[in-house]
């Protein structure tokens, strides 16, 4: 079983910058692609970035594209999410994801979840 904790959220003005964490235990998740998601109130969870399995491969929701930037690290067992230039559209809780192919975080689903993470942009 894999458990993901997330971690570095908080309140933040605009033009800002957060970085999230997720630790991942259990496993090795040396194998997994890992993601971020994010879901705000009264909207439905939408993809955020994903990392593949070697690290080598990102993918960017159009939204965030240019001020996000996912990374891994720790024999690939810790994700990261630089977000910078924070709009307050950005404002949802962010949940770090775990999947065994990459297309199963690009359709939009992971294997493991984590419990989320508030990120609060301020205008």
């Amino acid at each position: 079983q894999v458990q993901l904790v997330e971690s570095g959220g908080g309140l933040v003005q605009a033009g800002g910058s957060l970085r999230l964490s997720c630790a991942a235990s259990g496993r090795t998740l040396i194998n997994y692609a890992m993601g971020w998601f994010r879901q705000a109130p009264e909207k439905e969870r939408e993809f955020v970035a994903e990392i593949s399995r070697r690290g080598s491969n990102t993918w960017y929701a159009d939204s965030v594209k240019g001020r996000f930037t996912i990374s891994r690290a720790g024999a690939r067992n810790t994700a990261f999410l630089q977000m910078s230039s924070l709009k307050p559209e950005d404002t949802a809780v962010y949940y770090c994801a775990a999947a065994s192919t990459e297309s199963t975080i690009l359709s939009g689903t992971s294997d493991y979840w984590g419990q989320g993470t508030q990120v609060t942009v301020s205008s």
